[in-house]
């Protein structure tokens, strides 16, 4: 069997000389809006406001005398590295951290008082991760991995066995968030030990899904690249173990976008007042979503609160995109004429339903490109026969409610169209280290002229930055090579339509 020897791992798990037994606590509001019942295992009532001291202390404390002697070290920007410098504090043994220099001040100042060395180095957990491997076998430390490792693995499992002892009832199904497949691991090789019968879900945003892509592929495969925004499931490729035991313990796995991860924060907050990181929301998120795939009603379905760490910055990107996560609001951008009364008769054909948002600069002496945010009381059926009113009026619309770079950028900078001739626009990831910009511009030099430049932070590692640069057909390749040689995360937007109709 796959899980072999793991019920008695969890089971003799040393996790309580650090961890607490978190509550099980009701969602009623939650419940009563999708029709089922839902519990929140809270875990993000733990000292250090997340999961991760259980598996980190199971693996220290297995340790040999020898090795506990000599130290350990992991590399980590977040909840792992708590967990790491606790469980070490507690054990009265050296422990190294190695952190990305874009890691925010508030992670860095929480390990440090923990009374771990801290080591910044590089842009990216890979960065940190490869400089941990040098000090491991220099130092000769013990290289604690944050997910792939039968001890962690086991430690991370006591979640299950906590929610099976806390609730007798019936269980129809337990959701899981995964990034590098630790919990979900632990959890699902728990659970389907003792009740087969009970769904274990796992649950990835879908920007950073390396175990969907791996299940899909028959095999763990690398991610070109991860979406920042749920950081701490923002893993490249699932852990060997860790997928040996999700794909054959796992019932399924479902993958949710970034407002659907800040409509579920909005819920634990609306029942715990509690707010949850993003990483933390996530199977809320995918709750939500297989019950609505699902159509179920009636059920006990549980979900994991993984943690709390979010920096208080990222609240304000979290609430704009709240109320489109729960359908609440829709974004268009629409043509009308450009004439006295016209947008009057626009909002006459929205009816009930209110403006959030509305920004418009004169373009054109025949026709206006509004973009336009509008409430909605009843979901997305209220935003289809919107879009089907605008259109027997006649009046081109397009809609953005899904289309990130206007969500993101251009509702912020809608301002008038400039005509630049052979411009490019861009999406990037900037990491937030002093020096990122002039990176950029260094290498951008004299050679393509930038004709756009929006910057967004929401207070995590890495800033939102849209811009555009004029590049003759001649230089295609060397631009390509720029970007290449640049290594920031990027997309390419230049078809995107909100950019055509309201920028260029």
């Amino acid at each position: 069997m796959v899980t072999d020897g793991y019920l008695e791992r969890i089971l003799r798990a040393r996790v309580y000389d650090v961890a607490e037994e978190t509550p099980l606590d009701d969602a009623p509001r939650l419940s009563a809006r999708i029709g089922n019942r839902v519990l929140i295992k809270r875990e993000d009532m733990q000292s250090v406001f997340s999961f991760k001291l259980r598996g980190a202390y199971n693996k220290i404390v297995n340790l040999s005398e020898a090795e506990q002697a000599r130290g350990v070290i992991a590399a980590s920007a977040g909840n792992h590295a708590q967990g790491v410098a606790l469980a070490a504090q507690r054990l009265k043994i050296r422990a190294v951290i190695v952190m990305p220099t874009t890691t925010p001040r508030i992670k860095v100042d929480a390990v440090q008082a923990l009374g771990a060395e801290i080591v910044l180095i590089g842009d990216s957990y890979d960065d940190a991760y490869a400089h941990a491997k040098l000090l491991e076998e220099s130092d000769r430390l013990t290289f604690v991995h944050p997910f792939d490792d039968p001890d962690v693995i086991a430690g991370q499992g006591t979640v299950a066995m906590e929610i099976l002892r806390q609730h007798r009832g019936p269980i129809d199904a337990v959701f899981i968030p995964v990034g590098g497949g630790g919990l979900a691991a632990g959890m699902a090789a728990y659970i389907k030990h003792l009740y087969p019968a009970i769904k274990v879900i796992g649950v990835e945003a879908n920007d950073s899904a390396c175990l969907r892509a791996a299940l899909d592929a028959g095999e763990r495969v690398r991610l070109s690249q991860v979406g920042l925004f749920a950081d701490g499931v923002a893993v490249r490729q699932i852990g060997e173990e860790t997928f040996r035991i999700c794909k054959a313990c796992l019932d399924d796995v479902i993958t949710v976008d970034t407002d659907a991860i800040c409509a579920a924060i909005k819920d634990v907050f609306d029942d715990t007042r509690c707010i949850a990181e993003p990483a933390g929301a996530l199977s809320i998120a995918g709750l939500k979503a297989y019950v609505q795939r699902e159509g179920l009603t009636g059920k006990t379905l549980i979900a994991i609160n993984s943690g709390s760490n979010m920096n208080f910055d990222r609240l304000r990107h979290i609430a704009e995109r709240a109320e489109l996560g729960e359908q609440r609001e829709a974004l268009f951008a629409v043509t009308i004429p450009e004439r006295p009364g016209a947008f009057k008769e626009f909002c006459a054909l929205l009816g009930r339903a209110a403006i959030t948002e509305f920004n418009y600069r004169f373009g054109r002496p025949e026709e206006a490109h509004i973009f336009v945010g509008v409430g909605l009381s009843h979901g997305r059926k209220q935003r289809d026969e919107l879009l089907t009113r605008l259109g027997e009026a006649q009046l081109p619309v397009i809609d953005l409610t899904n289309d990130e770079m206007a969500k993101l950028h251009v509702r912020f900078i809608v301002g008038g169209r400039a005509p630049m001739v052979n411009e490019r626009l861009f999406r990037f990831e900037f990491p937030e280290r002093p020096g990122a910009l002039m990176q950029f511009l260094t290498q951008v030099g004299a050679r393509w002229n930038i004709s756009l430049f929006h910057y967004r932070n929401h207070g995590a590692a890495f800033g939102r930055v849209l811009a555009a640069l004029q590049v003759p057909p001649g230089d295609a390749s060397q631009f390509d090579s720029f970007l290449t040689e640049l290594g920031y995360p990027h997309i390419e937007e230049t078809q995107n339509p909100a950019y055509h109709l309201f920028l260029r």
